[in-house]
C-alpha cells in the first residue's frame, strides 16, 4: 500500500510501492478487452485537472481513467479562469478545494509546484509534470511497458538518449529503474547533460554508439526546442547525425532491444521514421499503458485513502 497522500515524484516512492502501482496496472489493463470497461470504483469522487502547459497523452490518459474509474472530472481552463484576473495558485487550488473536489492533478512550468499544493490542500495531489523535476506516471509507465514485455527490469540496462536537461521524464525514470535494479546510462551532447546527473544512480556516456551497446531498452527522449534558452548544438541536422536512433545505431543494441519515446516525437532529429514505426518499437504501447497506470495511482490515492 502506497504509505504517500499525494505522488509528487518516484524520489519519494520505496521499490515496493513502485512495485505495487505496477501490479495494480497489470489488473486495471485486463479490462481494456472487456465489453464493459469501466470499475466503478471512484464513482463519488470528483478529480480536477490543473494543466498549465499543453498536452495530449499525460492529459489524455488521465481523462480516460476517470472515466473509467466512474470519477467525475472537472477540467479547470488556465485561459478563462481568475489566474488572468491576478489570482494565485495557492488560492486557485484552495478555492477548488472548498468546492469539494477529491484530488488535483497538475502540471506546471515551474519545478515544486505540486509540492507547493500538496502543502496547500488535504486531498491527494498527483505531479502530471513540474518544470524539469519530474514526471512520476510518465516513468511509471514507462517501467509498466518494460516489465509487460521483458517480465523484469531488475538487470537490465536502459539507455535514455536525447535532450536530458531540460526533461522530467529522465529524472523519474532514473529515480524509479535505479530502485528497482536496473542499470541506466544516459546519452546526449555535453552541453545538455546536466552537471552531477550520475549522482542520482546513472551512467554518463557522451558516443551515442557506446551508450546504445548492449542495451535492452532505448528510451529516446525529445529534443525540448521549446525550453532551450540559446543554442546547444550547431543544427537539427548535426543532432541527428551524432545522436539520432536510426537503424544502423539500432543493430549495436541487443537483439531484442525495445524503442521507447515519450512523445511528442520530432521525426528526423532524435528518431528515424524507420525507427519509430520500425518492430523494435513499443512507443503507442506506452500510450495505452498510460491509461492502466494513471487509473492504478488514483485508484490507490483515493480509493483505499479512504479505507485506511
Amino acid at each position: 500500500m502506497l504509505n504517500q497522500n499525494h505522488l509528487l515524484g518516484l524520489k519519494y516512492l520505496s521499490a515496493t510501492e513502485i512495485k505495487e502501482i505496477l501490479e495494480q496496472a497489470t489488473y486495471f489493463k485486463q479490462l481494456f478487452n472487456r465489453p464493459v470497461k469501466q470499475v466503478p470504483t471512484l464513482k463519488n469522487k470528483t478529480l480536477v485537472s490543473l494543466f498549465y502547459e499543453p498536452s495530449t497523452r499525460t492529459k489524455g490518459s488521465f481523462d480516460m481513467a476517470m472515466k473509467m474509474l466512474g470519477a467525475g472530472s472537472l477540467n479547470f481552463a488556465v485561459n478563462t479562469s481568475s489566474v488572468n484576473k491576478g489570482e494565485t495558485l495557492v488560492d486557485t487550488v484552495k478555492n477548488l478545494a472548498s468546492m469539494g473536489v477529491d484530488g488535483i492533478i497538475v502540471r506546471h512550468s515551474m519545478a515544486g509546484v505540486p509540492e507547493l499544493i500538496a502543502k496547500n490542500v488535504d486531498i491527494p495531489v498527483i505531479n502530471a509534470g513540474d518544470g524539469f523535476n519530474e514526471h512520476p506516471t510518465q516513468a511509471l509507465l514507462d517501467m509498466f511497458t518494460m516489465t509487460e514485455e521483458k517480465g523484469y527490469i531488475e538487470g537490465k540496462k536502459v539507455t535514455i538518449i536525447g535532450d536530458i536537461k531540460h526533461s522530467r521524464v529522465v529524472r523519474s525514470n532514473i529515480w524509479g529503474l535505479s530502485k528497482l535494479g536496473a542499470e541506466v546510462t544516459v546519452c546526449g551532447p555535453a552541453s545538455l547533460i546536466p552537471h552531477g546527473i550520475e549522482e542520482m544512480g546513472c551512467k554518463v556516456v557522451h558516443k551515442v554508439e557506446d551508450a546504445i551497446k548492449g542495451a535492452d531498452f532505448i528510451n529516446v527522449l525529445r529534443v525540448q526546442f521549446e525550453r532551450q534558452k540559446g543554442s546547444y548544438f550547431p543544427s537539427s541536422r548535426e543532432y541527428y547525425h551524432e545522436y539520432g536512433i536510426t537503424p544502423s545505431r539500432v543493430k549495436l543494441a541487443k537483439e531484442d532491444v525495445l524503442i521507447m519515446h515519450p512523445g511528442p516525437m520530432n521525426r528526423g532529429v532524435e528518431i528515424s521514421t524507420d525507427v519509430a514505426d520500425g518492430p523494435y518499437n513499443v512507443i503507442l504501447e506506452q500510450v495505452s499503458n498510460g491509461v492502466a497506470i494513471r487509473m492504478a495511482v488514483l485508484y490507490m490515492l483515493l480509493a483505499r485513502r479512504n479505507a485506511r
